[in-house]
């Protein structure tokens, strides 16, 4: 279990419980991101035991949504905004703005149009009562970052990604990923699947067009896409 709790350390700010985590747990740890995903879209689902009207529980499942997770995603969404506009086309200068801590006006736009989006998307879901959907995006919103990190080239070898991906076993993660969209399917999820793996697509394509692989900024924009994908997804499917 040590590898979960390395995997829920990193992508959660909830405690864990005390134990020690070594390098091999650090490298198993995304096989674990799925589930962990789960856990995190069951949380933020929490506030819907209150029976408050969609448009408030909507606003406190997103609130819980992005405490739970610290805004770890949201950041790297922030920066990947920032180096997509400024970097005209330059992948050095694209990286160097990435690195920078400080966030310009497009990243605030970004991060703006994300929530509102989701939050729409909440408000629709809720009121047709498919709250499960929040479950399906935040799993598959994990297992697009599984997916990413083993089959695509780090545009930075000493970055967060190289180092996640070099010790990861590839068949592990593919089989892994695998299992995640039979559950999706299994749970009639297809729209939140074929809408994320939409979004992982587009932003792939990014990736490998500016940087030529991937980095830890561009993974966590991948993962709240991908989520936003599967959110807007389903709310058409539940139209």
């Amino acid at each position: 279990m040590n590898d979960f709790w390395a995997a829920w350390t990193f992508l959660t700010r909830l405690p864990a419980p005390r134990r020690e985590l070594g390098a091999d747990n650090q490298a198993q740890a995304p096989l674990w991101y799925p589930l962990v995903g789960i856990a995190i879209g069951l949380l933020a689902c929490t506030p819907l035991l209150l029976g408050l009207p969609p448009v408030l529980a909507a606003a406190l499942v997103l609130a819980a949504w992005v405490l739970i997770t610290g805004g770890l995603h949201l950041d790297g969404l922030a920066d990947s905004a920032d180096a997509w506009v400024g970097g005209h086309g330059d992948r050095e200068r694209t990286l160097e703005i990435m690195r920078d801590p400080r966030s310009g006006p497009l990243a605030v736009v970004a991060l703006v149009l994300l929530l509102l989006l989701k939050y729409a998307a909440l408000v629709v879901l809720l009121e047709a009562g498919e709250w499960s959907a929040v479950i399906a995006a935040a799993l598959w919103g994990r297992a697009a970052v599984l997916l990413l990190l083993p089959t695509t080239p780090s545009a930075r070898p000493d970055g967060l990604a190289a180092a996640a991906a070099r010790q990861l076993p590839t068949g592990a993660a593919l089989q892994m990923v695998a299992l995640s969209v039979l559950l999706l399917l299994l749970a009639g999820h297809w729209a939140a699947l074929l809408g994320g793996w939409l979004a992982y697509v587009l932003v792939h394509g990014w990736m490998l067009r500016a940087l030529g692989g991937t980095t830890g900024d561009t993974a966590g924009a991948l993962l709240e896409l991908v989520e936003l994908g599967a959110l807007l997804a389903a709310v058409w499917a539940a139209a």
